[in-house]
């Protein structure tokens, strides 16, 4: 069993399209995989189809029923804001104990690949003193750390693997999720970022299981063998 976290640098890079680009490889490769994410903001039971949770699922090849969607997201808010807020907005609160044991009992089930996706950035915050972050580190997983390629985000990426290396943090990958309208190409936001970490990977928004045209697939190979993840 492996399992791997996936975060990043703010809200709204890609996370849960690496994800599901991620599932996509790992189901093509004929190897067990599931997905969690444990934490949703934004959610709306009206468009579950069309909310993280759904794409993950869909992704899965599993159906997207509000039981399935409580299996791997059981806390959900309705306001697209930060957790903490979302859940204040609601008169409730999130124990980040209970989200850590929630990781954890995920990981003691599954065999196989288990893809555990975080929500906003790496310190988004989930109640008066703890961030998401602080789950990673109680997990103790590989990291995905995904960014976009708009302009800026190689300030943004390095800020992010410094706050993430001076905690000894484990990094798994980069992967670079395209920015749809960036006027920086995505190539050139991925070499610059390897000269500082690597391994980093670019993943366009257009490949053809994206739904999108023809660009070529993302490499994965680099960091998923037929046994699994390296």
């Amino acid at each position: 069993m492996t399992a791997i976290f996936i975060t990043a640098t703010g809200t709204d890079v890609g996370k849960t399209f690496v994800a599901s680009s991620l599932i996509g490889h790992l189901r093509r490769m004929r190897l067990a995989v599931d997905a969690i994410k444990p934490i949703v903001s934004g959610f709306d039971p009206i468009q579950a189809a069309t909310s993280d949770p759904g794409v993950l699922l869909t992704a899965l090849g599993r159906s997207i029923s509000m039981e399935e969607i409580e299996r791997i997201s059981p806390w959900r808010f309705r306001e697209p804001v930060s957790p903490d807020l979302a859940a204040k907005l609601e008169g409730r609160t999130i124990n980040v104990d209970e989200v850590i044991a929630f990781c954890q009992g995920a990981i003691e089930r599954h065999r196989g690949t288990l893809l555990i996706e975080g929500v906003g950035g790496i310190m988004v915050p989930l109640d008066e003193q703890r961030t998401i972050l602080d789950v990673m580190m109680a997990l103790g997983l590989p990291l995905i750390l995904v960014t976009g390629s708009y302009l800026g985000t190689i300030s943004h990426t390095l800020t992010a693997l410094d706050s993430l290396f001076r905690r000894d943090m484990k990094l798994f990958a980069i992967i670079v999720s395209e920015t749809p309208g960036s006027p920086v190409p995505l190539n050139s936001v991925v070499a610059t970022i390897a000269r500082f970490a690597e391994p980093v990977i670019g993943l366009p928004r257009s490949y053809p299981e994206a739904g999108g045209g023809s660009a070529p697939m993302p490499d994965f190979g680099q960091l998923f063998d037929p046994k699994g993840p390296r």
